[in-house]
């Protein structure tokens, strides 16, 4: 029996991902601030402190809760869209960058996920959206995520989002998965998140993929992505401050005219 709002979805695209989210009169979805893509007359939107999943706390309850969303890297406010007519209404909401949109149904998740910080994007109201601390030193100080990652609590429906393409496992119990820090997306609560060190001195200095693993031991379904935003970030930056001067064959000068770099 869910206590949170029940709502029917349905997923289009293949690299630029949106979710269209139908909703039944007096049902409400709640979205990070930039999410929204576009609604049906009849849907109301306003914007709320936190995620709305605890209407009844106080001015103090909403503060601590907004502002915990702060130490995840996100917005003091979230949207809510609520259906105000007789009748079915749709509102959908699009990923911020190239990958998939993860559905959690957190009822058969065992209620709570632990996500990386900036993967929510939109859920059925009543679902929490707050922070898990790590606990571990080691797993704090080098983990990419450090000691905070997103986490989701409730019985309704949640929706993440991945960079690249996304693919899920389930570990069985003691089975471990190494894992690079950053290509994380979510894991079930009954999985254990640990760091361990690469090791090696030619993996250390010449490796070039981090000196840490994270680590995944089971049971519990995880989720992976192959192109952390943060990796997609990093080949932006390089590829915008890389000089070409190499390139000094005619048609690498062609090339640098055609794209705009005519030095």
């Amino acid at each position: 029996m869910r206590t949170n709002h029940e709502i029917d979805y349905r997923i289009y695209g293949e690299e630029m991902q949106y979710v269209e989210i139908e909703l039944d009169p007096e049902e409400t979805a709640i979205a990070e601030s930039g999410a929204f893509m576009m609604m049906e007359d009849g849907i109301v939107m306003e914007t709320i402190f936190g995620d709305g999943s605890r209407p009844r706390q106080g001015i103090f309850g909403k503060l601590v809760s907004a502002g915990k969303r702060l130490l995840t890297g996100e917005s003091l406010f979230m949207t809510a869209f609520t259906n105000n007519v007789h009748g079915k209404r749709k509102v959908s909401f699009a990923s911020p960058y190239p990958g998939k949109i993860i559905p959690l149904d957190l009822l058969r998740l065992g209620g709570k996920m632990i996500c990386q910080k900036d993967s929510f994007l939109c859920s059925a109201k009543g679902v929490a959206v707050g922070i898990e601390f790590q606990r571990k030193l080691g797993t704090g100080l080098f983990g990419g995520e450090g000691f905070i990652m997103q986490k989701l609590e409730g019985d309704g429906l949640a929706f993440v989002h991945a960079g690249g393409h996304v693919t899920e496992k389930e570990l069985q119990p003691g089975e471990l998965l190494k894992v690079d820090t950053g290509c994380i997306v979510a894991f079930s609560q009954t999985v254990a998140y640990d760091i361990q060190f690469v090791g090696g001195i030619k993996n250390t200095i010449f490796g070039g993929e981090g000196l840490f693993f994270a680590t995944l031991r089971g049971p519990g379904k995880v989720w992976i992505q192959t192109l952390p935003i943060s990796r997609l970030a990093a080949r932006i930056l390089a590829y915008g401050t890389y000089n070409r001067k190499e390139e000094g064959s005619l048609l690498g000068g062609i090339g640098n005219l055609l794209d705009g770099d005519g030095r």
